[in-house]
């Protein structure tokens, strides 16, 4: 994905000095996938994560005045998951999300057998589509943890909540999502 960090939306004036745009490029573009994946989880549409992590680096960059830290990933993905709830907050009423269809986005691996690919691809489906059936709290904390592999601190940073708060709700979304794998029947898998 490319910024142009001095292109603006009609409307906006914040732009980025040649300073901030160095410090923007080195504290938040080597986190856009992780930002686009935790889009994709959430919002099950990866044409609707493109647009949140593109809103959410407008967004950044309009405040990129109040960033202290040197580690932009938790920043950044605060930004990314508040866009996705307000975007699902405002499509509530307005019907289903598409589905977000994995082997469209997989990368092949050559050096494994058809064996190995159909096990792989049924598995990834199986945990795909038990994790879209968890309630975003609980996937949100998950998709941070075990696919972007964020501390608790740093979830706890993006989500907003304490680390407390953090473990519970990844006990409790792990626990949920094997009782989801564990009750599909067993040539479902």
């Amino acid at each position: 994905m490319t910024l142009d960090l001095g292109a603006e939306r009609a409307g906006q004036e914040r732009r980025l000095s040649p300073r901030e745009q160095e410090r923007f490029q080195a504290n938040l573009l080597p986190y856009l996938d992780a930002a686009y994946n935790l889009a994709r989880y959430l919002l099950h549409d990866v044409h609707e994560a493109e647009d949140a992590v593109q809103e959410s680096c407008l967004r950044a960059i309009r405040h990129f005045e109040g960033f202290r830290g040197t580690d932009g990933r938790a920043w950044l993905l605060r930004i990314v998951r508040n866009t996705c709830f307000t975007w699902l907050r405002l499509r509530r009423g307005g019907g289903s999300l598409a589905e977000f269809d994995e082997s469209l986005h997989t990368p092949e691996d050559e050096a494994s057998g058809p064996a190995a690919d159909l096990a792989r691809t049924v598995a990834a489906e199986s945990v795909r589509e038990g994790l879209a059936r968890l309630p975003p709290v609980f996937r949100e904390v998950i998709v941070l943890r075990e696919l972007e592999g964020l501390s608790y601190k740093e979830i706890a940073q993006v989500v907003a909540i304490p680390i407390g708060t953090v473990m519970s709700r990844l006990a409790r979304g792990r626990r949920d999502l094997m009782l989801i794998l564990e009750a599909k029947p067993k040539g479902e898998r």
